[in-house]
């Protein structure tokens, strides 16, 4: 951030960070809603363990290897500038605390906690922030040569690419990794149908995301000077877009529809501050319908038993909103231009590249050294035997 930082950005960036965090609750919700009921505590107890340990990860490692910034200073030298740099350390986070959250519903239902616990630190620590580093503060020289080669830097103003698709990617190797649920497929490979749990959590999940949204992609601006209503009502049209895609295509599907404007949500993030509405909402279009139709392809014929669908629709749509930068934003389409879809095809496919290397090397080692599933009678409880069981209630 340039120019002279004001307590007016620093109570931004905290509000901004603050409507990401609750945005886990979405997450939260969302598994919850559409897990099995024996899996709910689980699920939520993951969510808000995950949050704690990528704090962790990303304050004492994830942060300086991004942006080479740590916090052994002072408390004087941390309360500078009214303590801008630590709101921005808090919403970054949150940012990055969104991977574990992501992988989370992929490998719900039989994955052990402890290891999961291990991969989150991992990934937060180290894979994330590598990518982070290089798309959000030029990093190894990347930017300056994609700029020098095809005209502009790879555009990703909140995080199609850098957040989601990274989430999304690193999430298929763990699922393919852990294996398909017990039951989830017979042995002549048609699909056991496990219907969401509970339609009203999972609506309150979509929800909870949908509007903290708006703190992720707006406050991405991180100073008051550079909000933009643009990104606003992009967002907006986007996850419109998004939503009827995804009734049209997934045909009253409760479970598509909340996820629809989610998928134009993810797709916006990268050209959010450059697009015109019209390209918003199509760019949501094309996410919806590519979540239904990605999704249906994952379960009943790749046999790839991701619970959420985050791979669908955070890696391809993640994916989609970082090319769909460069098509939209283009001022041909009426965007603002400063793009170029080479650079953006270039970033989004490194990415990915780093994403999928990293899900398996994290999870392939925790796989092979202490194992990532937990074993049937543990799966078949809905319970990690490494998370004591809530002792049921006596009756008066």
């Amino acid at each position: 951030m340039e120019g002279l930082v004001t307590a007016n950005d620093v109570l931004f960036v905290l509000l901004g960070a603050i409507m990401v965090l609750a945005m886990h609750a979405g997450f939260a919700f969302l598994e919850v809603g559409t897990v099995r009921s024996k899996n709910q505590v689980n699920a939520l107890v993951k969510i808000m363990v995950d949050f704690s340990i990528s704090t962790i990860a990303y304050f004492f490692i994830g942060y300086s290897v991004a942006y080479g910034v740590s916090f052994y200073s002072g408390a004087e030298v941390l309360a500078a500038k009214n303590g801008y740099d630590l709101v921005k350390f808090f919403f970054l986070l949150t940012f990055a605390a969104a991977i574990p959250a992501i992988v989370s519903g992929g490998i719900a239902e039989r994955a052990k906690f402890n290891p999961q616990i291990a991969a989150t630190f991992l990934v937060v620590g180290f894979v994330y922030p590598f990518f982070e580093g290089i798309a959000w503060n030029k990093h190894y020289g990347i930017q300056d040569w994609l700029l020098a080669n095809f005209g502009a830097n790879f555009h990703d103003f909140a995080g199609s690419v850098v957040v989601h698709a990274m989430g999304g990617w690193i999430a298929l190797a763990a699922v393919i990794l852990l294996g398909a649920r017990t039951g989830r497929y017979a042995k002549d490979g048609r699909l056991h149908a496990y219907p969401p749990s509970n339609i009203p959590f999972l609506a309150l999940g979509a929800w909870i995301l949908t509007v903290g949204w708006f703190g992720f992609n707006v406050m991405s601006a991180q100073a008051v000077q550079g909000i933009s209503g643009l990104v606003a009502v992009n967002s907006l049209m986007a996850l419109v877009g998004g939503t009827l895609a995804a009734l049209v295509l997934g045909k009253n599907d409760p479970g598509f529809v909340h996820n629809g404007p989610l998928a134009g949500l993810v797709a916006v993030c990268a050209g959010s501050d450059i697009m015109h509405p019209l390209g918003a909402l199509a760019t949501g279009l094309v996410a919806g319908a590519l979540f239904v139709w990605a999704f249906t392809l994952t379960q009943n014929r790749l046999k790839i038993d991701d619970v959420l669908g985050v791979w669908p629709l955070h890696g391809l749509c993640g994916a989609w909103g970082g090319l769909a930068a460069g098509i939209f934003g283009a001022k041909a389409l009426g965007g603002l231009g400063g793009v170029s879809f080479a650079s953006q095809a270039a970033g989004t496919l490194l990415g990915v590249t780093v994403a999928v290397i990293g899900g398996i090397v994290v999870y392939g080692s925790l796989k092979k050294f202490v194992g990532i599933r937990m074993d049937a009678e543990a799966e078949f409880d809905g319970a990690d035997l490494s998370i004591h069981k809530i002792p049921a209630r006596s009756e008066d």
